[in-house]
């Protein structure tokens, strides 16, 4: 039951997404449109923007973060999405998606990292190097959503890979 309301709820803040930016956005107004009390927002959300993460990571878990195929459906879903993910992109107040799916892309490719060097820590360097990625990895992806019709999600992940920092590509795809 919990499941189903956080997607009845997820759905109705994407249908208000479609007629405003975030910002503008009350959570009356998403549980007028819901049908829900306050209460019910709030016990499955702290506020909107945890809301709008929610909708992210739950579209993103799948994804298998080093496999070009897998990362191309995860952007096309995006783009079949478009509207929710141009107004989620757009926001760019303290709680933007785009810090939440950096921060979510650090811990994904920092734990498979230490998956694969069979360790709990990974080096400063590596440390470093993860995050730079994800920083442009999310920038780039913000990018295309925001402002590119014409390459193919297939090419944009292609060429994150390639950009990828030395250290880290040997790890992902060297080993």
């Amino acid at each position: 039951m919990s499941e189903t309301t956080k997607l009845w709820i997820a759905e109705k803040m994407k249908e208000l997404m479609k007629y405003k930016p975030i910002k503008d956005i009350r959570v009356k107004e998403i549980c007028l449109n819901a049908g829900i009390e306050r209460q019910t927002f709030y016990y499955h959300f702290k506020d909107k923007y945890d809301l709008v993460a929610w909708i992210f990571y739950r579209s993103a878990y799948d994804t298998d973060i080093i496999s070009i195929e897998s990362a191309s459906k995860s952007m096309n879903r995006m783009k079949s999405d478009f509207i929710f993910y141009k107004r989620a992109y757009e926001d760019s107040s303290q709680n933007a998606l785009w810090r939440y799916m950096l921060e979510y892309f650090v811990e994904r490719y920092t734990h498979l990292a230490k998956e694969k060097l069979h360790s709990d820590i990974i080096d400063a360097q590596l440390a470093y190097s993860i995050r730079f990625y994800c920083m442009g990895a999310v920038g780039m992806t913000q990018e295309w959503v925001l402002n590119d019709n014409i390459t193919s999600s297939e090419t944009i992940v292609q060429m994150m890979f390639e950009s990828m920092p030395k250290n880290m590509y040997k790890l992902f795809f060297e080993n």
